[in-house]
Formats: structure tokens, sequence, C-alpha cells
């Protein structure tokens, strides 16, 4: 009865209120080429697997910071509750960089990242734990509160958003976001298929440099003997390239690539344009440099492009996450900001780094002592005032317009 009772409601969510199970079953047969796709599956590519751990990577070792407002700008609000959850220590058992990249590494597979928001005797939040994506389904009840469900370690749990953290991955509504797994299954499932079929190839097939012809007619003694030989020194990858010597009135006939075998490897390469593409990650930057001057752009163009198009979207959909479900109506009243730092990524670019600061010095929005804090050294006395160029200043204070003389130069 149970069982009936369960799948009643469960259809009912669905025909009213909506349900979405981001539990996605493995894909078995659901694209062109009948792979399996899944996570394991597709981080196996080894594609896939650069892309979602460059993004979800890089991410994860960005600073997420809490600021509060104070008159004429902000501080770093250390002080407050959330500084240290998102900051420093998320829960027991996983650094910030761990949490927030499973937490990103979920979004590029699932299109949904879950934490569940541990409180306190109080019912503070007092840390955030992750929870699989695979596990979880969400539907909105008749209320109108969104409710999860999964099972975990032999537990079913059933809880509102009040104490799960939602962040919701691209193209999605309320109940989640679009699963990158369900909507490239055919180019991760093109990209198995393609492997495998290499594998084989490498496996079974022999490659050598060429081979002997006789026009004769061989006995089926000589054709085994022939066969023995080839499949024992000459079969493998290991023994691609050695000429065959088999005994006979032969003759050497060299031999090329077939055109199947091009098309497979241009396949190859086009499946990890495909799956950069999915990933919106420059073919570059995970080890791909064949054709990566496309529509003129430079390689560091198309670096730049990668910060401005591909993570920053991804920080602010997280940023938007955690202002909407962790502040309290209190500090929205305060004008408590969570913001996650893209400047880190200038860490690993001194030369940039050192323009940054020197522009920032230079026009007065940036202080001696705010630069040395970000470079994690301690502040100078008088480095707390702003500073400009004499030579900008107002046109008004400039003096009277030089006149130009008409005599000509001596000569």
């Amino acid at each position: 009865m149970g069982f009936f009772s369960g799948l009643a409601d469960r259809f009912s969510g669905i025909i009213r209120l909506g349900t979405r199970t981001s539990a996605d079953p493995a894909m078995v047969g659901g694209n062109t080429a009948g792979e399996r796709v899944d996570d394991d599956t597709v981080l196996a590519l080894s594609t896939a697997w650069a892309c979602v751990n460059l993004v979800a990577g890089t991410i994860a070792t960005l600073p997420v910071m809490v600021y509060r407002p104070v008159p004429g700008g902000r501080v770093v609000a250390s002080d407050h509750w959330l500084y240290r959850i998102l900051h420093d220590n998320p829960n027991a058992d996983q650094t910030e960089v761990d949490f927030w990249e499973y937490m990103c590494v979920s979004l590029e597979l699932r299109g949904n990242g879950y934490a569940e928001k541990l409180r306190g005797s109080a019912g503070q939040i007092v840390g955030l734990d992750p929870i699989p994506p695979g596990i979880v389904s969400c539907r909105r009840r008749e209320d109108g509160v969104l409710e999860y469900r999964w099972t975990w370690n032999g537990e079913s749990r059933r809880e509102t958003s009040d104490n799960v953290l939602h962040i919701r991955g691209f193209g999605g509504d309320a109940l989640g976001g679009v699963s990158p797994l369900a909507i490239g299954a055919n180019t991760f499932g093109h990209a198995q298929a393609l492997n495998r079929m290499s594998g084989s190839v490498f496996r079974n097939a022999m490659m050598p440099s060429g081979v002997y012809q006789t026009a004769t007619k061989l006995t089926p003694e000589q054709t085994k003997e022939i066969e023995d030989r080839l499949a024992k020194k000459y079969q493998g990858a290991a023994n691609a390239g050695r000429p065959m010597v088999v005994g006979f009135d032969l003759k050497w006939h060299q031999l090329t690539m077939s055109p199947d075998d091009l098309e497979m490897l241009d396949s190859r390469n086009f499946s990890v344009e495909e799956i950069c593409r999915i990933y919106g990650v420059p073919p570059h930057m995970v080890g791909h440099t064949a054709g990566n001057t496309q529509l003129g752009s430079s390689i560091t163009e198309q670096t730049r492009g990668f910060s401005m198009f591909t993570l920053r979207r991804r920080v602010k959909r997280i940023e938007a996450a955690l202002r909407k479900q962790l502040l309290t109506p209190r500090d929205i009243a305060e004008g408590i900001i969570i913001e996650i730092n893209l400047e880190g990524l200038l860490r690993g670019a001194p030369a940039e780094r050192s323009a940054f600061y020197n522009a920032g010095l230079q026009n007065g929005w940036f202080t001696i002592n705010e630069v040395r804090a970000l470079e994690n050294m301690p502040p100078v006395e008088g480095g707390d005032v702003p500073r400009m160029q004499m030579q900008n200043m107002p046109i008004t204070m400039t003096a009277a317009p030089a006149t130009i003389s008409a005599t000509a130069p001596a000569q």
C-alpha cells in the first residue's frame, strides 16, 4: 500500500505542480551511439575531464568574500558568521576548495549543486554539507514550498528549501538546472564510441608499414604458417611498423593509412572541439592546439574570453544563490554582500597584476595599504590616503592658454 500511495503522490506532483529528478538514470542507449552516459563514463573522456577540472578547479580557488558597507565604501566582514563557512571552513570534513570544487563539478555534470544547511542548537547555520546531485529529486508542494528528497547511506531524507542550498545551472527553473549529461548525451556517446573503436583497432589490428604479396597460390599449410607468424610477431600496437618477413616468394608493397583511419582521427579531433563547445572552454586550454586562431583571435584573447564569459556567468549564478538562500532579512537590511573575488585570477599573472595595481594607485581608486592587503603584506603609515599624479587636475585649474608665435624660427 505504501508503494502505491508513494507512486500516486509522485504522479500527482507531476500533474499539478511539477517534479524534477536530477538523479538521471544511466542513459544506456539514450544516444545515437548506444553508449552509456553517466558521471563516470563522461569523466573518463580526457576532454570532458579537462574541461570540468579546469572550470570547477578555477572557480573553487577563487575566494568567496563577505562584505559589510561602511561610509564611503565597504570592508570585509570577517566577523560575520557566513565568512567562516564560505571562505574558510564549510564543514568538518572539507576545506573550502574541496567543497566548492565538488559543488562546481555537480553543476558541470548534473546542472545542480546541493548542500544541506547544518544548523546549531539555536537554529543558526553552522556549516554546509554537500549532497550528491545524482540522488536528489525536487518538487513543489501544494503549499508552494520546494521539497527535496534523497536517500543516502540507507537514510531517506525529505527537506524543504529552508534546509537545502540549491545552486541551479544553466537554463533551469525553480526545480533545477538543465543537465549537461542529458543535453550532451549524443556528443559524449559519440566520443566514447570513437575511443572504443580506436582501442579495438590498436588491440586487434595489424599495423605494418607494408606487406609481401605473391602471385602464386599458397597451400593451406603455407597460409596457416604465414597467419601464425603474423599473429605471433606482428599483431598489436607494440609491433606497429615492423615489416613482415615470411620466407616465401613475395613482393614488398608499402602501406599507407586508409581513408577510414584518417576519417576516424578527424572525428576524434572534432569530438574534442564539440565537448569544449559544450563547456565553453577554448580547446587550447585543454591541450588541443589544432586550429586555435578562429575568427582571427589570438590565444591570449581566447583565454581572456574564457574568464569574461565562461567563468563570470557561473560565478554570478553562485553568488546570486548564496545571497538569496543564505542571507537573513537582517543581513539584507544591513547591506551584507557575498561576492566571489575574480581578482584572484590575477595571482597567477604577475605582469597583469602589477599593471592593475599601478593603474589603481595612479588614478586614486586604490590606496597603498589596499594593494598591500591584497598581497598579504602589512599596512604602512600613511598608506590609507588615495593619491593621484599632479598632472591629473581639472582644466579650469590650468594656467592661461599659451599663445602661438607666428615668428619664423631663427636660422
